[in-house]
């Protein structure tokens, strides 16, 4: 038993290891069992001058062992990005389905969270919008986050794409 506990929290720590450019700004616990809400910060790897604030749940041991789905995460999870920095703009997917930027698994098989980014041309916006990848109940969750180019004086380094 113990070494199927031990087992379980190694792998445990390796899905929670979090994204490969993101770093923790803080953490908290939410309730009595010590379940956490972590932030991570996440610059857009193609736009300088972009940071994404994720905010993610956490499972704990206690909530672990009481409910059970030992190696599972909620799907719950916020973004706000905003300007932080000259804004330069560098090879993107400016199509309506834009491109995912960055994804941190939830899940040892079927769930993880992306953030995927879209230009809206029209209102020369950038749009993050975060999401669950879960393949059961059709239960994908997300929230969304704009960074408006208007003002911002952004360099795009290979041209901006016309209206």
């Amino acid at each position: 038993m113990r070494r199927l506990l031990l087992a379980a929290a190694l792998t445990f720590a390796g899905l929670a290891a979090g994204t490969a450019n993101a770093d923790e700004v803080g953490s908290f616990s939410n309730d009595w069992t010590g379940n956490e809400l972590t932030v991570e910060a996440v610059p857009d790897p193609d736009i300088q001058g972009v940071t994404c604030h994720i905010v993610s749940f956490s499972r704990s041991v206690i909530d672990r062992l009481r409910k059970g789905n030992w190696f599972e995460d909620p799907s719950n999870t916020s973004i706000s990005c905003r300007q932080t920095g000259p804004i330069v703009i560098g090879k993107i997917d400016t199509s309506k389905h834009g491109e995912e930027v960055f994804s941190e698994r939830k899940s040892l098989i079927f769930k993880s969270i992306a953030v995927r980014r879209i230009y809206d041309r029209a209102n020369d916006t950038l749009i993050y919008v975060v999401y669950s990848r879960q393949v059961k109940d059709a239960s994908a969750k997300m929230a969304i986050s704009t960074v408006p180019l208007f003002n911002a004086n952004p360099t795009w380094t290979k041209g901006k794409p016309e209206r």
